[in-house]
């Protein structure tokens, strides 16, 4: 019979980020796209939790410590001391942190079946498309591809990518968020991309973002949110 985990001894990341506090959520963490996911719902939701700053200047992610929570080496991961049944809940991949949180609080995301899967669908369609597109649109454009002679895998991310905006803009119409008038999971997921895509990636040029009115206009309802702003931030940087 496997022995239940008691927080925080027995989790080894706590060697190299001791925990100050407990009892709160741990999260491991840099302010990316996926990262700030995890943190602007926390802040959403207004639950105590406790950041960690996983720096890949330092190759953190790739540390025994961090692995031995997800093996897969990316950020974010969480913590829960209080995870379901009262024990706690070592949990990595963005979406499914997302998930967990909105159920785990029932906020959100819809009570109702229909609205629910509605919801993750879309929360899906950034775990599979925008997050990959744009990253890879990124490394062509900002990072070690642009010096890549050959311009078509370049501009193979930068047309999927204005074809994911139009699909999301063409959602949008009408909308005051992804599901409608609630705020949810799914905006939560989504606009850190958007904002990446034509701020640090520098390639809203290139993607024709100004022509995305109802993505431009729900992204800047989005970084107007005060959880958004503070979430953006964390873990801070050192």
């Amino acid at each position: 019979m496997t022995q239940a985990k008691t927080f925080p001894q027995d989790f080894p990341i706590t060697q190299k980020w001791p925990a100050q506090h407990p009892e709160r959520l741990q999260l491991y963490s840099l302010p990316t796209p996926n990262g700030v996911k995890v943190s602007i719902l926390l802040e959403e939701l207004g639950l105590a939790y406790e950041p960690h700053l996983v720096s890949f200047e330092t190759n953190d992610q790739m540390s025994p410590a961090f692995l031995s929570l997800n093996p897969n080496n990316k950020i974010p991961a969480i913590i829960d001391p209080n995870g379901p049944g009262g024990q706690p809940l070592a949990l990595f991949e963005s979406g499914a942190i997302l998930l967990y949180l909105a159920e785990k609080t029932g906020k959100f995301i819809p009570a109702d079946a229909a609205g629910r899967y509605e919801t993750i669908q879309w929360v899906m369609f950034q775990m599979g498309g925008i997050g990959p597109m744009f990253g890879q649109l990124g490394f062509f454009h900002k990072f070690a591809g642009k010096e890549y002679e050959d311009k078509r895998p370049r501009d193979r991310y930068v047309a999927e990518s204005r074809r994911l905006l139009g699909v999301l803009d063409q959602r949008l119409e009408g909308r005051h968020w992804v599901m409608g008038d609630e705020y949810s999971i799914a905006d939560i997921a989504i606009f850190p991309w958007v904002r990446n895509l034509n701020g640090f990636y520098e390639a809203g040029g290139l993607v024709e973002f100004e022509s995305f009115s109802n993505v431009k206009r729900v992204l800047e309802a989005f970084v107007a949110r005060p959880a958004v702003v503070k979430g953006l931030g964390i873990p801070k940087r050192g």
